[in-house]
């Protein structure tokens, strides 16, 4: 069975990134619960739950991936290209 990748896009080309879906979640389950722990993270503002303002209003990348990787999703690396428009 091929991988099942994910592409969390962002307006700022520096938080995209893409990982490897658990072969355990369908497509939507894996969609919910991503969408559900962005949402948890941003409730308590990130930085590991101490309401520090990022200037932005985003959650550390790096929350997410950690995050993510806790719930058996795998970072993999990604080389964005040009533009196809």
């Amino acid at each position: 069975m091929a991988d099942r990748l994910m592409l969390l896009p962002s307006a700022n080309p520096a938080r995209i990134r893409l990982v490897r879906v658990p072969r355990d979640l369908a497509p939507a389950e894996a969609y919910r619960l991503v969408t559900g722990l962005i949402a948890g993270l941003e409730s308590v503002g990130g930085t590991g739950g101490r309401p520090e303002p990022q200037g932005d209003g985003q959650v550390p990348v790096d929350e997410v991936v950690d995050a993510l990787e806790d719930r058996g999703f795998e970072n993999l690396d990604l080389i964005l290209g040009p533009s196809l428009d």
